[in-house]
C-alpha cells in the first residue's frame, strides 16, 4: 500500500515536500525504480519524476529544475521536494513503481497552487 502525504494549499512560488510511504517488503521496494505521478482534473495521470534503485532521478520537462525526487530505502519512502510551484502544478500526486505492473494505487495527496 502506498500512502502519499504533504500536500496542501500554497501560493504560486511556494514550496511543498511530499512523502510517500510504502507498506510491505523493504526488499521489494528497494529493487524497484519508483515514480511520482500526478493527475489534474480532467487529465490523465502522468509521470513527472522517477528515481532509480540507485537513487538517480530524472524529471519531466514540466518540473525539471523545480522538483527534486529522492528515496530512503530503509524507511520505504520516496520524497518529492517541490519548489517554485505554479498553478499548473495543481493536481493529486501519487507514487508507485515505474510499471508496467503497478502496485495498488493509494489515494494520493492533493496539491493546490493559487495564483
Amino acid at each position: 500500500q502506498l500512502q502519499a502525504s504533504g500536500g496542501g494549499l500554497v501560493q504560486a512560488g511556494g514550496s511543498l515536500r511530499l512523502s510517500c510511504a510504502a507498506s510491505g517488503s523493504r526488499f521489494i521496494f528497494s529493487i524497484n525504480d519508483m515514480g511520482w505521478y500526478r493527475q489534474a482534473p480532467g487529465k490523465e495521470r502522468e509521470l513527472i519524476a522517477a528515481i532509480t534503485i540507485g537513487g538517480f532521478p530524472n524529471y519531466a520537462d514540466s518540473v525539471k529544475g523545480r522538483f527534486t525526487a529522492s528515496r530512503d530505502n530503509a524507511k520505504i519512502t520516496v520524497y518529492l521536494q517541490m519548489n517554485s510551484l505554479k498553478p499548473e502544478d495543481s493536481a493529486v500526486y501519487y507514487c508507485n513503481n515505474r510499471g508496467p505492473s503497478f502496485w495498488q494505487w493509494g489515494k494520493g495527496t492533493l496539491v493546490t497552487v493559487s495564483s
